[in-house]
């Protein structure tokens, strides 16, 4: 089992969060995971040294790791809520 679960994970996402701007549904860190994961896997827009920070965790995992630690975060378009998008903390936004 993955950890932090997804309930610690949407309240950690969530504590800085406006009311607006709260993550309500599980599919939308499933889906922003996954994105995250295929671009590590991909070997795209990597924050960090995969084989030294890493090891031998799965990209899955990295990417979950990545998120609850605000390395990145959830980006929703309030116009069209089934587009999520990746973003760092640096401002330079990943589309995903």
């Amino acid at each position: 089992m993955l950890q932090p679960s997804y309930s610690e994970l949407m309240d950690k996402l969530n504590e800085s969060n406006s009311e607006q701007d709260k993550i309500n549904s599980r599919y939308s860190i499933v889906i922003a995971v996954s994105k995250r994961a295929r671009q590590i896997n991909n070997k795209e827009n990597l924050l960090l040294d995969i084989d030294k920070f890493y090891g031998n965790e799965k990209p899955v995992s990295m990417a979950i790791d990545e998120l609850y630690n605000g390395k990145i975060k959830i980006i929703t378009n309030l116009e069209d809520k089934s587009d999520t998008k990746l973003g760092n903390n640096n401002n330079n936004n990943n589309k995903a």
